[in-house]
Order: structure tokens, then C-alpha cells, then sequence
């Protein structure tokens, strides 16, 4: 038999107005149905299968191997970067100059900080970078401070046009063939949510990321703009900043509110 929830209690224990919740039926019904998407669920696992085939046919672009960017012991090239490994993946994180650390892009945060270890990387042949248009003395207390890797480069005087130029938030793959590099692949948008599993994870759930945007059952929570919860601190409108850091950043050691208007390292 199917059942709804008519109201249910606030965490304080005041009564709220109810939002619709999936329908209540027996185990075997939701088996059924579980069933019944997960037919969906294995084709659209098939296609991505055939669109990575197709992705690993792709043609390639070389690159000026001797690019050259400045990482914590002072300037190397593209080539270098490599480490002996035939590929390599950068992550071009965009950078606010000048503003404090709270105040960095939200979006990147999420899309870099699940896989800032890049040891299953490493283990298969590819290196591992992040280019950030920041001066090395913003960039490095930034880094130190997110306890990150010390795998991010500087390229604000990068006058090369993939690795200084071009749109920031992308992922972008290379190959090596001895000292000559090529570009194989370049991933923005939303194809960078394959490195942000926490959305990967909502979209699993009953109310999924709650977004604007997202196809919702009627009753459910209203969704908000899309991103609103990458930064904590918020008034939950939309991703413009009032005060609170990227969510990750609030986890740091030492971090407090930022107070009166005055942005507050640790």
C-alpha cells in the first residue's frame, strides 16, 4: 500500500510545513522500481564506456614543451612537469587577485579538492599539475594554508596561449613523446564535475542538489541557484560572496568568520 507523510517535526521540535517525500511502499515494490531505473542506469553506463573509446581516438595538438611556469623551487617548464611519465593532467584553477584567501573560487575548490592526491595517478604513468594566474606570493601562503600538495605553479607571466591562456576551470590532458608534449584533451563546464564526487553522491540521493535548474518532483524542496552550497556562511540565494569561504576552507586549521567587513586569514 502507498502512504505519504502529511507533516513531520523541525529539528528544534516545532511542527514545519511538509515537503513531499518519495511514496512509501513494500520492499518488494521499491525492489521493482529500483529495478526498473537501474536498466537506465547500466546504458548510460555503456555510452559513457563508448564515449571514452571514441575520447581515446581523439586526435592530438603539440604544445611548446618548454613553456614555462614557477613552482615552489622557482621556474620549470611544461616538459618537466612530466616527471619521466608519458602523460600528465593540469588543473587550471582560477584566482582572484589580490583577494584574500577566503574569498577564492568556490567552484575550483570543490573541483580540485577530491583528488588533490594524485597517487592512483601517478601509479598509472600520469603526472599531476595545478596553474594558477597568481604572483608565487599569493599562490604559495594559499597553498600552505589549504594544506594542498605542493604541485601548483604559478603562470601569471605565462605568455603561452594553453598553459597561461585560455578558459580557467578546465581540466586539460597531455601526452609526451620524448621531449615533444601534445594536448589530447580539454574538459570545462560541466564535464569538470567528473572530479566533483560530492555531486555525484547528491545526485544519488532522494532531493538531489537541490538546484534551480534540476527536474524535481511537484512538493519538493524549492531549489536554489545552482551552486549555492559551495560556499557555507550564505543566505543560500545564489553564489555572489557575503561573507562565508568555500566550504572546504572552513575546515582549515585556525579559521574563523570574517568579521566586521575584514577578511581574517586564521
Amino acid at each position: 500500500m502507498t502512504t505519504t507523510h502529511e507533516s513531520h517535526t523541525g529539528p528544534a521540535g516545532t511542527a514545519e510545513s511538509a515537503a513531499a517525500v518519495p511514496p512509501v511502499v513494500s520492499k518488494e515494490e521499491w525492489q521493482a522500481a529500483r529495478d526498473e531505473l537501474l536498466v537506465r542506469e547500466k546504458a548510460h553506463t555503456h555510452e559513457g564506456d563508448a564515449i571514452a573509446a571514441a575520447r581515446r581516438r581523439l586526435p592530438m595538438t603539440e604544445v611548446d614543451a618548454g613553456a614555462t611556469v614557477v613552482g615552489p623551487d622557482g621556474p620549470t617548464t611544461l616538459l618537466d612537469l612530466f616527471e619521466g611519465r608519458e602523460e600528465l593532467i593540469v588543473y587550471k584553477h582560477m584566482w582572484h587577485l589580490g583577494e584574500p584567501f577566503e574569498n577564492q573560487c568556490e567552484g575550483c575548490t570543490l573541483t580540485y579538492w577530491a583528488v588533490q592526491n594524485p597517487a592512483y595517478l601517478t601509479a598509472r604513468g600520469v603526472s599531476f599539475a595545478v596553474f594558477a594566474k597568481a604572483p608565487s606570493a599569493e599562490l604559495a601562503p594559499f597553498v600552505e594554508f589549504m594544506g594542498y600538495p605542493q604541485h601548483w605553479y604559478s603562470v601569471l607571466e605565462s605568455e603561452d596561449e594553453v598553459v597561461g591562456g585560455g578558459e580557467f576551470g578546465t581540466w586539460l590532458c597531455f601526452l609526451r613523446e620524448g621531449d615533444r608534449v601534445f594536448l589530447t584533451n580539454s574538459v570545462t563546464g560541466r564535464g569538470a564535475e567528473a572530479t566533483m564526487p560530492a555531486l555525484a553522491l547528491l545526485d544519488m540521493t532522494a532531493r538531489g542538489r537541490k538546484e534551480a535548474w534540476q527536474d524535481y518532483p511537484e512538493g519538493w524542496p524549492e531549489g536554489k541557484a545552482p551552486g549555492w552550497f559551495w560556499r557555507t556562511g550564505e543566505d543560500g540565494v545564489g553564489n555572489s560572496w557575503t561573507g562565508g569561504r568555500p566550504a572546504i576552507q572552513w575546515t582549515r586549521p585556525g579559521v574563523t568568520p570574517v568579521v566586521g567587513g575584514e577578511h581574517h586569514h586564521h
